[in-house]
């Protein structure tokens, strides 16, 4: 056993950069998992903790006034119920900010769909103007209790005084998509305009089902609107499930890539001291030793990297800025949190500790008496092809290296594949900054060509509103529109119908698929709302707005960023001709290039006295901004163990070439034409890694970019891929790396004593 100790210590010394790189890369990868379990726990736990502990409903349903919402207490997997509840859709102002509520008439305080107190207490009766405001509907209007807010109305403004804030599983507030929810004493909601009822289901597998029975009690024409547990769970994950898939993928790739490039290395050195491991063998190690030497080094190597990383993890975790340190904070809260910071490094290690043992069990076979290599120049006998270059009074720089990059044709390919693998990741890594940025740079090619999101007061007329909002200079466009809740058919759920724009003055939507919606009953819809009603592009679709059917011929399909694509787009004309006195509700604005959207939308609202509430169109990146950060740190995780594989390839290339050297000195070369050589030899290795790479990488980006768009209903066409420069510059700066890394090493074998060269030949 101390002989084996004092090997492996000895080796450790002569290698100590590649054992450096060995433990930072598991450490990067270890990281990058915990994180991605962190963020999956993060992104599903906080809800339904909320919704166990609130006794959450199942579904919710907003009806008419007059709706007999009775009937569905005695429905068949009905467990229980909450209200109904009178709601009345306004507007709240609070220093400054608007915000569209659900004014919610509760009597007292629920049993089912309970609210959750943050901070505050519960509507007390003595106070009559006292509400109970969502978690973020608060933080939106930056209120807190004791703050009072605005409530608009036809005569002197009421005001209402915050009692407490509080979590609900509901869907949460969202501007321009989804209102605020305000709990209220029923005095405060004096004309309802419909009523709301929660169903606490037995099965709540069985939701599509208990809806369906739902709107056929009522009657399609009393619901308004439905929405389930499902999207609450959905709504609340958001961009964390994201960004948890994003460190997943790329940390096991990155995992795999690791343990390729320790078998690499293994493999490499093990041809490079099969005359130690013969001495070994001689002086009495078993080949057992011998496979236990190898195998239990790289295995502490990859134990320190994995349990630095655990400990940075539960350590400094919490206090990474932003979402992930957020996440982080949660996740070590919750139960499994233990298991999960065990088992992640203890699967990481075990995974480069088989791939180690592969090729330490090539060790354990080498035989105690050397075997003599034939002797051969450059690795293998010159090709025709190589001839006739040299002939032709190419370098012999450039002609040898390419002959001994590529001469062994299995060794030069797997090398190849482990160098390319990171790289590959590398290129999807890079094509997923892209995509973000494309959110950022051009919007209107995914999905939101305007800025600006305007609701008018009931009281003012269309034309007087385009006038106020088109008298801005800097509003290029301002498209009417109306956007209602519609049942689809089977009424199992509710979708958006939108109307925006006139035949005339049509909406710009960004088709991936199709054409625009041109002609009567013609429409575009999202990708989500194409799965929900299995159906295509060229399909007719029926939906009930109220007591109203519409039917719409789908004939493209829209890249649609908002309500996780369950859209459906026409014209506000189409939607007049089934009912003439409809009116624009909305108005969307497009900004000139440049223009701020925020000082835009306060002029807008100064300019309109309080009668305009405006605000920006959200956009899908400005949930992502932590994928920035995460995307530069995979990047280095995968940097680092090309590094290695680069650095492994070099070593390779060198001990080859010391067999060569009195060849090549015997035919005239010079030191630096034999370093050039193997330098040539590395580059051209890194130049097919960065072709292979990059002609793999940027499909399967733009594969798995938009995978994941369809899966969150956005729908494919949303992935840009890196430019031809940027790929350019990737590919000139691997390949010039790995030359200039190939120097040293390369003209230090090429000027090596006579006496060495002769030892290494032996």
């Amino acid at each position: 056993m101390r002989a084996t100790l004092r090997w492996a210590h000895s080796d450790l010394r002569t290698h100590r950069g590649e054992a450096l790189f060995l433990v930072l890369a598991t450490a990067g990868i270890v990281v990058s998992l915990l994180l991605a379990t962190a963020l999956f726990g993060y992104a599903t736990n906080p809800w339904q903790r909320v919704f166990t502990q609130a006794h959450g409903a199942h579904v919710w349903l907003h009806t008419g006034p007059s709706a007999d919402t009775g009937k569905l207490t005695g429905l068949d997997g009905v467990e229980s119920v909450a209200g109904p509840y009178p709601t009345a859709s306004t507007t709240l102002t609070s220093q400054g900010t608007r915000a569209t509520v659900e004014l919610r008439g509760t009597p007292e305080r629920p049993t089912v769909g309970r609210p959750l107190l943050t901070s505050g207490h519960w509507l007390d009766p003595a106070k009559p103007d006292g509400v109970v405001l969502e978690t973020r509907l608060a933080r939106a209007l930056l209120a807190a209790p004791g703050d009072t807010l605005t409530l608009p109305g036809t005569g002197t403004p009421r005001t209402l005084t915050v009692l407490g804030v509080a979590d609900s599983a509901e869907p949460r507030y969202r501007p321009g998509e989804q209102p605020g929810l305000v709990w209220a004493p029923p005095s405060a909601v004096p004309d309802p305009g419909g009523q709301v009822i929660g169903l606490r289901l037995t099965d709540p597998d069985d939701t599509d089902y208990a809806v369906q029975r739902a709107v056929t009690v009522l009657g399609a024409g009393a619901v308004s609107e439905v929405s389930t547990w499902k999207q609450g769970r959905a709504e609340a994950q958001g961009d964390n499930r994201l960004l948890g898939q994003v460190l997943g993928l790329f940390g096991l790739g990155a995992l795999v890539a690791a343990g390729l490039a320790v078998h690499g290395a293994i493999g490499t050195r093990i041809r490079g001291h099969l005359r130690d491991i013969s001495v070994l063998k001689a002086i009495g190690f078993t080949p057992g030793q011998v496979v236990r030497v190898f195998l239990l080094q790289h295995l502490a190597y990859a134990l320190l990297g994995a349990v630095a990383a655990a400990t940075l993890i539960q350590a400094l975790g919490s206090h990474i800025p932003g979402r992930l340190g957020d996440a982080v904070g949660v996740w070590q809260g919750l139960p499994g949190h233990t298991v999960a910071l065990f088992t992640v490094p203890v699967a990481a290690v075990l995974l480069i500790g088989a791939t180690t043992g592969l090729a330490a069990w090539r060790a354990g076979r080498v035989p105690p008496v050397p075997v003599p290599r034939p002797a051969a120049p450059l690795g293998g006998r010159l090709s025709g092809v190589a001839r006739q270059a040299l002939g032709l009074r190419l370098p012999p720089a450039l002609v040898l290296g390419w002959h001994r990059a590529f001469t062994r044709r299995l060794r030069s390919l797997a090398t190849v594949a482990r160098l390319a693998l990171p790289l590959l990741l590398i290129v999807v890594a890079m094509s997923a900054w892209t995509t973000i940025e494309r959110f950022d740079s051009s919007p209107e090619q995914i999905g939101l060509p305007t800025a600006l999101t305007v609701h008018a007061e009931s009281g003012l007329a269309d034309r007087d509103t385009r006038t106020l909002l088109e008298r801005d200079p800097q509003v290029t466009a301002a498209y009417p529109g109306v956007e209602v809740a519609a049942l689809v058919p089977g009424q199992t759920a509710t979708i958006a119908l939108r109307g925006l724009g006139t035949r005339a003055d049509p909406y710009p939507y960004a088709l991936a698929e199709g054409r625009p919606a041109q002609g009567r009953d013609e429409a575009v819809a999202g990708q989500g709302l194409l799965d929900l009603l299995d159906v295509r592009v060229g399909d007719w679709v029926r939906m009930t707005v109220g007591d109203q059917p519409q039917v719409l011929h789908i004939v493209g399909r829209s890249v649609e960023p908002e309500n996780a694509g369950r859209v459906i787009s026409t014209s506000l004309d189409t939607l007049r001709e089934n009912d003439p006195g409809l009116g624009p509700t909305l108005y969307e604005l497009r900004l000139r290039p440049g223009a701020d959207p925020g000082e835009v939308a306060d002029r807008l609202a100064a300019t309109g006295h309080g009668r305009l509430d405006v605000h920006a169109v959200p956009n899908p990146a400005d949930g992502l901004s932590a994928l920035r950060g995460v995307v530069v740190g995979l990047i280095a995780v995968l940097a680092l163990i090309g590094l290695i594989e680069l650095l492994t390839a070099i070593g390779g290339a060198v001990r080859e070439s010391e067999r060569d050297l009195l060849a090549l000195k015997a035919i005239g070369l010079s030191p630096r034409q034999i370093t050039a050589i193997t330098v040539t030899s590395t580059a051209l290795t890194a130049l097919a890694a960065v072709v292979v790479g990059t002609a793999l990488g940027t499909p399967l980006a733009q594969w798995l970019i938009d995978a994941q768009g369809r899966s969150s209903g956005i729908g494919a066409g949303i992935a840009q891929g890196p430019s031809i420069a940027l790929l350019l510059l990737f590919g000139t700066a691997a390949v010039a790396g790995a030359a200039a890394l190939a120097a040293v090493p390369a003209s230090r074998a090429a000027r090596r004593r006579l006496a060495d060269t002769l030892s290494a030949v032996a």
